[in-house]
C-alpha cells in the first residue's frame, strides 16, 4: 500500500479519495433506498421481504391470536448483520391498504421495540378500483332435525297402536259368565221369613209352631257348641243370648202364653239371621 501511493502523484491522492467515499456513499443510500420501498402484495397472495436489517435485539413474529388481523407475518430467517439482524420476513395481507408490520413483531428478550422504524406494506385489492364487490354468502340454516324425530316418532306411535290392536283382535277373552243379574245368596232370614209371618198370621198350628222352636234351639245349640251342655243350661243361655234370644222368646210366646193378638215386627226378628248364610243351616243339620 505505500508503494501504491507512492506510484500515485501527490496531486491526484485527494482526488481517489473523494472518489472512493462517493463511491460508497452512493451504495449505502442505494441499500438504504432498497430497505425503505414500501413492499406490494396482493389480498391473499404471501409476499416476502428479503435482507431487511433492523436495529437493536433479535425480532420474532407474535402469535396470530386475533383472526381479524388485516396481516399475518412469519419471520423466515434471521442473519447476524454486526450489531444489527438481516431479517427474511413473509406476510400475507388479508385487507387492502398500508399497513405497518411493526405491531405483529416482538423482542425475543421481551423488550420494547423502542426506535424501530416503520416496515410498511401495501396490500392491493383483488378487484380492479370501481367494481362492485359481490354480495357476502348467506348460509342458509337446513331443515331442523327435530321435524324428522317428530314424524318417527307418530310412526312408531302409529305401528304400536296397530300391534296393540292386532293383538287385541286375534288373543282370546275369556267372557265373563257371571249373569248381568245375579241374584244375591240366600240368607238363613230368608228361609224363615216364611214360617215367622205365617205364625204372625196365625197359619201355622201348634205343632208346627213346637217344630220351629224345636229346630231353632238345635240349630243354636250346635252353632253356640252347646250340645254337650245340661238342657236346661242351654235352653236359659240362649233366651238370654242378643240374637237367638228374640225369636226363641217370641216363639215361647206364641205357643205357652195365649193372648189377644199383639203386632208383631218380622223384619226386626229376623235381623241377626240376616248375614248369616243359608249353607249355615243346611250344614248344621237345618232346623230339624
Amino acid at each position: 500500500m505505500t508503494s501504491l501511493r507512492a506510484s500515485i502523484p501527490e496531486a491526484v491522492q485527494p482526488a481517489l479519495t473523494s472518489l472512493a467515499l462517493l463511491v460508497f456513499a452512493c451504495i449505502y443510500l442505494a441499500a438504504q433506498s432498497a430497505q425503505g420501498q414500501d413492499s406490494q402484495s396482493t389480498v391473499g397472495i404471501p409476499k416476502r421481504i428479503e435482507s431487511l436489517i433492523l436495529p437493536g435485539p433479535e425480532l420474532e413474529a407474535k402469535p396470530a391470536s386475533d383472526r381479524k388481523n388485516p396481516v399475518i407475518i412469519q419471520v423466515a430467517k434471521v442473519y447476524p448483520h454486526g450489531s444489527l439482524f438481516r431479517y427474511d420476513i413473509e406476510y400475507t395481507g388479508l385487507e387492502p391498504g398500508t399497513h405497518d408490520l411493526r405491531p405483529y413483531l416482538k423482542r425475543k428478550d421481551g423488550s420494547p421495540l423502542g426506535d424501530l422504524p416503520p416496515i410498511q406494506v401495501v396490500v392491493k385489492p383483488v378487484l380492479p378500483p370501481g367494481q362492485v364487490k359481490p354480495n357476502e354468502l348467506v348460509i342458509e340454516k337446513g331443515p331442523r332435525l327435530g321435524g324428522y324425530r317428530v314424524l318417527a316418532a307418530v310412526l312408531a306411535l302409529a305401528w304400536l297402536a296397530g300391534l296393540a290392536a292386532l293383538v287385541y283382535t286375534l288373543v282370546p277373552r275369556t267372557k265373563n259368565t257371571t249373569p248381568q243379574n245375579a241374584p244375591s245368596p240366600l240368607s238363613v232370614a230368608d228361609k224363615l221369613r216364611p214360617l215367622v209371618e205365617g205364625a204372625v198370621a196365625g197359619r201355622l198350628s201348634r205343632s208346627e209352631l213346637a217344630g220351629l222352636e224345636r229346630g231353632l234351639l238345635a240349630w243354636w245349640r250346635r252353632r253356640l257348641a252347646l250340645e254337650q251342655a245340661d238342657p236346661a243350661s242351654a235352653v236359659e243361655k240362649l233366651r238370654n243370648h242378643p240374637q237367638a234370644g228374640p225369636l226363641l222368646a217370641q216363639l215361647e210366646a206364641w205357643l205357652h202364653k195365649p193372648a189377644p193378638i199383639v203386632p208383631v215386627d218380622v223384619q226386626a226378628l229376623l235381623e241377626p239371621y240376616l248375614h248369616l248364610p243359608a249353607e249355615d243351616l243346611d250344614a248344621t243339620g237345618g232346623l230339624g
